[in-house]
């Protein structure tokens, strides 16, 4: 063959170890599927495509195969790779808060600030984080761990991000991946259980209407907000802080240049980011483990958890209020932080059974207020797990 020969076939034995196709095995083909899956989800069945698609194509990128040892620097876990680049922004927790500036940009708290008895929807929607704490505890994770997989209940991607990167960083790709899908899974997840635990008279109360609120109310909510969240929970300020910014500029009325970027361009930008690196953060070899298998039925035992508190807290809070301010138990669901998809499938449910019942309006305000009590219950667990 000659020299020239035997250099061409070792240049291709060495090309050939480079494929994903030597490289590849079982565990990278399933993750694979599974964003695929995502995809499909997405775009069919239009499960919140703005998080499903670039969380599944990120998982496609995370789980194509390499030669780990050939110094490519191309994987996420890569020191100096773009892509670990990228991911600074998720381990370090800058992306999260930049996220939360875009929500409190684009947030109503109007319902929430015209009946603030809703607050405390928002608040009992919470004690499914704290369950599955007790529960994951209970399994042998340790309570760093425990804390980190508990705040999946509250069913808020970037305060799961934030949080796992503080408490449990090795488990943070099986912890967003999982608190992103149960949001997108909303509308499958909680119906039934909306349904299981109401009566049909209970699914029919008519709540008054919400009264206007002033623009100095708007205006003051995010302050106010701001000063009694975070002397109570300090820890929870980067989250807080940015999510009530956010609302004062939308809210002040002369900043709205600031506001359209927050809640536009930025939050759009931080959003492709922070989708495309968790999902490639899926690599099989870290991913496809026992623990994150386990933190899945975690996840969803705590928003099954979060939602059926919500509703059962309404129906006992309405045994101490009079027939006229009474509240339909189907808003319990919105308590968790998926804003604003809990909030219409409140409507959608009370809707079956009332046509001319509408219940956006006044669901908005235990969704909202769900989104600051993910935050401070994070606060929480940081304050004393740190």
């Amino acid at each position: 063959m000659g020299e020239f020969g035997n250099f061409l076939v070792q240049n291709l034995g060495d090309f050939w170890t480079y494929t994903g196709i030597y490289n590849a095995t079982w565990q990278h083909f399933a993750m694979i599927a599974i964003g695929i899956f995502f995809i499909y989800l997405a775009v069919a069945k239009e499960f919140e495509p703005m998080l499903l698609i670039p969380i599944g194509f990120g998982m496609l990128i995370g789980n194509i195969p390499f030669n780990m040892d050939a110094g490519l620097q191309v994987g996420l876990y890569e020191q100096g790779s773009v892509l670990n680049i990228f991911y600074q922004g998720v381990q370090q927790g800058w992306y999260p808060p930049l996220i939360f500036l875009g929500i409190g940009a684009m947030t109503d708290f109007s319902a929430l600030i015209s009946n603030p008895k809703l607050m405390l929807i928002g608040a009992a929607a919470q004690f499914g984080i704290f369950a599955a704490y007790m529960i994951a505890l209970a399994l042998g994770f340790d309570p760093m761990q425990a804390g980190a997989i508990g705040i999946i209940g509250g069913a808020d991607g970037p305060t799961a991000i934030f949080l796992s990167s503080k408490l449990a960083p090795n488990l943070m790709g099986a912890i967003a991946v999982s608190a992103y899908s149960y949001m997108a899974l909303v509308p499958v997840i909680q119906p039934p259980i909306m349904r299981l635990l109401t009566t049909s008279k209970e699914r029919v109360i008519r709540m008054k209407p919400p009264r206007a609120v002033s623009h100095t109310e708007k205006v003051m909510f995010p302050i106010i907000g701001l000063l009694l969240t975070c002397f109570l929970v300090p820890s929870g300020l980067p989250l807080l802080g940015m999510l009530f910014f956010g609302n004062l500029l939308k809210e002040s009325g002369v900043t709205r240049r600031l506001a359209e970027t927050a809640r536009g361009p930025l939050i759009d930008v931080i959003t492709i980011l922070l989708g495309v690196t968790v999902g490639a953060s899926t690599q099989a070899s870290e991913f496809l483990t026992v623990d994150s298998i386990l933190i899945f039925g975690l996840g969803a035992l705590s928003f099954i958890i979060a939602t059926t508190s919500g509703v059962l807290f309404v129906k006992f809070f309405n045994l101490f209020l009079k027939k006229e301010n009474k509240i339909n138990p189907l808003i319990g669901n919105s308590g968790v932080s998926a804003v604003p998809d809990s909030a219409r499938i409140s409507q959608h449910v009370g809707l079956e059974y009332d046509p001319t019942n509408y219940l956006l309006m006044h669901a908005m305000g235990p969704n909202v207020a769900g989104v600051i009590g993910s935050a401070v219950a994070a606060g929480v667990l940081l304050g004393f797990l740190l």
